[in-house]
Formats: structure tokens, C-alpha cells, sequence
């Protein structure tokens, strides 16, 4: 290394747009640091210069290509697209972006001859956002499947896309057809799972309380004040009613009558079954 230790990257902002506007020149647009990371803005015809620039030239040393990142500004019209490159200084310890605009029909001049890793950074920018780039010779679709239509990182792509894939029993194959959002047979009611449902839900029509409004958020029986009192009174304890209380049965008055096979006085004879014929014998006649 030619520096014992590399400074700060922060402190590097001014001294770096310095030496970059006076290296590239007229191919520089703009030049400005934004939160804490300088911003070169350069033209198409001068992007290839520029980042050889950057790289080789003394003070700056951008020796790695780290990202290709895409955006897309609809507003802005024809050139709508802005295509970042992300360079580190190892020597410098400090980081840079370049910016170039670009159209749909536009191609952006490839940087493979500097740095070959932009070939899979440029095919994913292409296939993400459809900007061509002049010079890459395997510029295809990188992370969507054959036979995408579209790019999907364009503010104008639609969320559902344009085609869904399924498996056709009939065909025996994957089979591609367009997207279909049938609603005949959805509910939406967009309830909040933290705050529930205004509505008594299906098996909830049981509860003791299903008919009472519950606030919001997550429910707790008693309050703070309830809580940090709850020792302070106690109240008569009652125990609780059997479940089969109405058809509790008398208690015997002695022991003599247990078991014996007496009728209970408040009982009544069993009704004649029509249905039921007797027999001689067996274990239940």
C-alpha cells in the first residue's frame, strides 16, 4: 500500500469530486455529495472514459466494480431510466456512484471490457428494467423465467403480472395463460388480525360476551390499577354449580338402600315399547 492507513471515507467526499471533475471534464454533468456519498452524473458517449478514469487515474484508484443498480423515473420522459454504477476504493477506502441516463431504445455502452462481472450485473438490469446495453455479447434474461413479458421493476408494471403458470392435467406440461382475478366468490373485508372483526365470527356465536364490542388491541382481562390491587379486597368465594346440576340426582337417606335394587319414590314406570316383543329368556329379558 502507498498509505499507511486510509482515511475516513466521509472526509474523502470533497477532495474526490475535485479531482473527478478536473480527470473527466466535459463529460461530468453534475458532481455533488448526498447523504454522506458522492454522485457523478455523466453522459452515455462519456461513460466508458469516465470509468476509466476513475479507475486509473491517481487520487481517485476505483479499482472494483461492486453493483449495476437501475431506477426508474416515468416522469421524466423518453429517459427515464438511470443506470448507477457502484465503485470502491480499495486504497482510499471510499465508495462512489456514476450515473448515466438511459432510454428503452437507447443502448447503454457496455463496461465488460473494464470489469467482466458487469456482464451479469448488465443482464440483470436489462431483464429488470428492459435497458439495452451495446457490446455485451450474452445480454439475456437473468432471473425471470423463458417467455417473460416485460420488465418487472418498471413503475408501470403491474403487480399480477401479465400471464400465471400452472400445471395442465389435460396437456401433462406447464402451461402459460393469462392472469385471471376472479372475485365472484371473495369476501373482502380487510379485517386487522390485531384488531379483529366487528362482527361475530362463525363458532363464536357460543361465547358469553360474543355480542359485546371488544376494544382494540390485544385483550387482557383486568386493567393496571386491577392488577397492583388485587390483594387488597377479597370477596365471599362461591362454588361454582355443577354442569348437571338440573339433573342431579336425590341422595340415598341410608346405606341400607344402597344397592338394593329399590325403585326411587319420585320415579315413574317405564312406557311399553310397541315395538318390542318379549321373549322366554336370554340375558336381558
Amino acid at each position: 500500500m502507498r498509505a499507511p492507513a486510509p482515511a475516513y471515507a466521509y472526509s474523502l467526499n470533497d477532495e474526490t469530486i475535485a479531482t473527478a471533475q478536473a480527470a473527466i471534464g466535459g463529460g461530468l454533468v453534475d458532481a455533488f455529495a448526498r447523504a454522506g456519498e458522492v454522485q457523478l452524473h455523466v453522459t452515455r458517449e462519456a461513460l466508458v472514459s469516465a470509468l476509466v478514469t476513475l479507475r486509473d487515474t491517481p487520487g481517485l484508484e476505483y479499482q472494483q466494480l461492486m453493483e449495476i443498480a437501475g431506477v426508474d423515473y416515468p416522469d421524466r420522459g423518453a429517459e427515464r431510466f438511470e443506470v448507477v454504477y457502484c465503485l470502491l476504493s480499495l486504497t482510499r477506502n471510499h465508495r462512489l456512484h456514476v450515473h448515466v441516463r438511459a432510454s428503452e431504445d437507447t443502448p447503454v455502452p457496455s463496461v465488460t471490457g473494464l470489469w467482466p462481472v458487469a456482464g451479469w450485473l448488465e443482464r440483470e438490469v436489462y431483464d429488470m428494467y428492459g435497458v439495452l446495453f451495446a457490446g455485451n455479447q450474452d445480454l439475456r434474461r437473468i432471473l425471470t423465467d423463458y417467455g417473460f413479458r416485460g420488465h418487472p421493476f418498471r413503475k408501470d408494471f403491474p403487480l399480477s403480472g401479465f400471464v400465471e403458470m400452472r400445471y395442465s392435467e389435460e396437456q401433462k406440461r406447464v402451461v402459460y395463460e393469462p392472469v385471471k382475478l376472479a372475485q365472484d366468490f371473495r369476501s373482502f373485508d380487510f379485517m386487522s388480525p390485531w384488531e379483529g372483526a366487528e362482527y361475530v365470527l362463525p363458532g363464536d356465536e357460543k361465547a358469553k360476551d360474543a355480542a359485546l364490542p371488544q376494544a382494540k388491541g390485544a385483550q387482557t382481562p383486568v386493567n393496571a390499577t386491577q392488577v397492583q390491587n388485587a390483594g387488597a379486597t377479597k370477596t365471599d368465594a362461591k362454588a361454582p354449580a355443577a354442569s348437571s346440576e338440573p339433573y342431579a340426582k336425590t341422595d340415598a337417606t341410608s346405606t341400607a338402600e344402597t344397592g338394593a335394587g329399590k325403585d326411587n319414590p319420585d320415579s315413574k314406570p317405564k312406557p311399553a315399547d310397541p315395538d318390542v316383543v318379549p321373549g322366554k329368556g336370554g340375558q336381558n329379558q
